[in-house]
């Protein structure tokens, strides 16, 4: 963070402070984790549902923070800043800081959101950006109303480049979100299931989503889906001059040619009447999208766009947990994507498991439980079991009572000569899969992260680290 007076970061959060304290200054990092607390940072305890912030700020002390900011008073060392609301406080920071960053006139903002995809398009756009100059981008999906802020926070006076993901669980927190940092460009991926049981449903959820548009400015950017009716429409709600990417006709950036295998994803860009080959090495076409997105913030902010074609071309995986390839050296190849899970990211890499695989390998499925789905959890599950069926995949193995329709539904498709199981928990998959696991295997590892499986991916694939 950009150094400020205790003086002012209180005047930016709504808190007083402590007599003596005013002109002390404080510029290292803005943490919720006393663990992550470092020299000179600032530490906000804030209750939790499971543990209270409050319990760990003399630890935070310790390790080094300079400023607390509290709900409540504490007897520490240094300055405390006591508020009503510490997120509120947080955002308020935030805010305070990108601009005073932003006007000293270099840094542009670039923020994403969408049902899937957010954090592969987040890293694709860090690698284009870093490249141009100092670029400050949150590591893992670092996207909620703490995260975003904390992200934003790591700005300081060098930043060119600042970009946001948004993620949200209900309607009105994308919107407080892009009230903080209002972005240059914003970005929104896709409109599908994922938290749809949180949101209450898909109109609540484009609803949601289009709160990235919604209050944009003007002068700045919607970069939108054109592949997506509902993200397409959003056009309608947005001031900001909008830019369509997509496979159609009506994209400014399109894809044509899209080619699949177990190396990657290859495109033709067709844009401003030039072509452009794109080779990347992330697996699944589904993440052509994403890869336009961030072609589309890089052509706005003036990067040539064969620098921004090779920076992308530098990407080794997605993100970890999600689609990222592993080579244990048994001849099983795995693909472990099991850090999330909605229909359609389910069906995308189920697609790109059928398409990756050679007449000689054997495709196996290891599916758990797509979480958070509410009143379509039966449908859904049911609808990715019959999916792989028609899709020729050989084996399936579904993991957990909570995935079971997944199972159900792929016996009760008839036309599948595969042969599918149930087991109950990530051991007994490991087991069943290590006795009939062999050479040329093609494994999708596949579910939410709360089922867990992406460690049964790793153990699969040879990780033994995290």
């Amino acid at each position: 963070m950009i150094s400020l007076t205790v003086a002012e970061i209180a005047a930016a959060i709504g808190a007083e402070a402590p007599a003596g304290t005013a002109e002390q200054v404080v510029g290292g990092s803005v943490e919720t984790d006393s663990r992550l607390v470092g020299a000179g940072s600032i530490f906000f305890a804030l209750p939790g549902e499971v543990t209270d912030g409050h319990l760990f700020a003399e630890g935070a002390v310790t390790n080094g923070a300079a400023l607390v900011v509290a709900e409540r008073p504490l007897d520490l060392d240094v300055p405390v800043l006591v508020v009503d609301d510490g997120v509120a406080a947080l955002a308020a920071l935030a805010r305070n800081v990108v601009a005073r960053v932003r006007a000293r006139g270099r840094l542009r903002v670039v923020a994403v959101t969408g049902s899937n995809g957010k954090t592969t398009t987040k890293n694709l756009m860090r690698a284009i950006f870093s490249a141009e100059g100092p670029t400050v981008a949150p590591e893992g999906s670092f996207n909620n109303h703490v995260g975003a802020p904390i992200s934003m926070l790591r700005v300081d006076e060098s930043t060119a480049y600042l970009v946001v993901e948004m993620g949200a669980s209900g309607v009105g927190e994308i919107a407080r979100l892009v009230s903080i940092v209002t972005p240059d460009v914003g970005i929104v991926l896709k409109v599908g299931l994922a938290h749809a049981g949180e949101f209450g449903g898909i109109e609540q959820t484009e609803r949601a989503k289009s709160e990235m548009v919604r209050d944009l400015p003007e002068s700045a950017v919607a970069v939108l889906n054109a592949d997506d009716p509902r993200v397409d429409r959003m056009s309608e709600v947005t001031r900001a001059r909008i830019v369509r990417f997509g496979h159609g006709p009506e994209s400014d950036l399109r894809a044509v040619d899209v080619v699949s295998s177990i190396e990657g994803t290859s495109f033709t860009l067709e844009v401003d009447g030039a072509r452009h080959a794109v080779q990347v090495r992330i697996l699944g076409e589904h993440h052509v999208s994403n890869v336009l997105a961030a072609l589309a913030a890089a052509r706005e902010f003036g990067v040539p766009m064969e620098r921004a074609i090779a920076a992308l071309g530098e990407v080794a995986r997605a993100e970890r947990w999600r689609m990222e390839l592993l080579d244990p050296g048994t001849g099983v190849t795995v693909i472990n994507d099991a850090y999330n899970a909605s229909p359609d990211s389910m069906s995308a890499a189920l697609r790109t498991l059928a398409q990756i695989v050679t007449p000689e390998q054997r495709s196996v499925a290891v599916l758990g439980e797509m979480a958070e789905l509410g009143e379509f959890a039966f449908e859904e599950h049911d609808r990715i079991g019959r999916l792989i069926v028609r899709l020729n995949i050989h084996k399936l193995v579904v993991i957990g009572q909570a995935a079971r329709h997944i199972h159900l539904a792929a016996g009760l498709e008839g036309s599948w000569d595969g042969e599918s199981v149930l087991v109950d928990d990530i051991d007994a998959a490991y087991d069943l899969l290590r006795e009939e696991l062999r050479d040329g295997d093609v494994v999708l590892v596949k579910s939410s992260k709360s089922a867990g499986l992406r460690f049964l991916g790793d153990r699969l694939g040879g990780v033994t680290g995290s």
